[in-house]
């Protein structure tokens, strides 16, 4: 590929791109990260996405590496550069540059980079046929509502289930489900969806605060409990939400098939809604 990406204030060709080797993120995985929908050359869901960022660096006493309207002004310039018109915008700020040492170095900047992404996010061919789920232990550590780049466990566990043929790991804790490895996760019995409530134990997905109004506008009943991968095994449908993947259907976790292995009405329903609105 060939795409303009952005390091700390510059738009540069990809192969240019560079950061220093004392980057925070690079040595301590001292960073977060925000990814952002763009449908018909727009984002989608962008403000919750900052709101989100915002948190995440508040949570780790962490700088913005610059205002509101500078962000927003890179992301859609990033758009308009490499003529996106559907996929993602993966950004993410560390700490800055500074000598290896644990405690947080005094007076750097912080770090920003952010690069472009071509996705079939409205026509994703898994939408139609649904996917496989496989559960994992959950190992990650206990501040999962940061959006930190700490990625490894996730990255374990989703090459895991990509070992095992399916497309994403659900990770177990104390015998719940908490979330996948890189979605929030849910169930349906009867017309009610069921997804374990926000704590520190899983990320508060932008497109999950989206399903939950677009779910009560239309008269969708949600449910925030804990949920075991056996109650999981016998639902009427399941589904999971992430920003690069909207609303996918789960047809089979573990082996055992969901809904006759079919895509069900409310997870349609739900999938449909949501691009009607990303759309406009």
């Amino acid at each position: 590929m060939n795409r303009i990406v952005y390091v700390n204030g510059e738009y540069v060709p990809e192969a240019e791109a560079k950061v220093s080797v004392f980057d925070r993120g690079f040595l301590f995985a001292d960073g977060v990260y925000e990814v952002t929908p763009v449908v018909n050359g727009k984002l989608v869901d962008y403000d919750p996405h900052m709101e989100r960022l915002d948190r995440s660096l508040k949570e780790l006493k962490m700088a913005w590496p610059c205002n509101i309207v500078a962000m927003t002004a890179m992301h859609n310039e990033l758009i308009k550069r490499n003529n996106l018109t559907e996929g993602i915008i993966y950004m993410q700020v560390t700490r800055g540059v500074a000598d290896r040492q644990f405690n947080f170095p005094k007076d750097i900047i912080s770090s920003l980079v952010a690069f472009p992404q071509v996705m079939k996010l409205v026509d994703n061919p898994n939408a139609r046929t649904g996917v496989k789920v496989v559960t994992t232990p959950d190992i990650r550590w206990l501040r999962r509502d940061i959006k930190s780049i700490m990625l490894l466990a996730p990255v374990l566990g989703k090459e895991e289930a990509y070992q095992k043929g399916a497309a994403e790991g659900w990770m177990v804790e104390d015998g719940f489900v908490t979330e996948g490895t890189s979605s929030n996760a849910y169930i349906v019995i009867g017309d009610k969806i069921i997804t374990r409530p926000l704590s520190n134990r899983i990320l508060a997905g932008c497109t999950r605060r989206a399903l939950f109004r677009l779910a009560k506008e239309h008269g969708v009943g949600i449910e925030e409990r804990l949920f075991t991968p056996e109650e999981a095994y016998a639902a009427d449908e399941a589904f999971l939400s992430s920003a690069s993947q909207f609303v996918m259907p789960i047809t089979e976790i573990d082996g055992h098939r969901i809904g006759g292995g079919q895509p069900g009405p409310v997870v349609r329903k739900l999938r449909e809604i949501f691009l009607e609105e990303a759309q406009s």
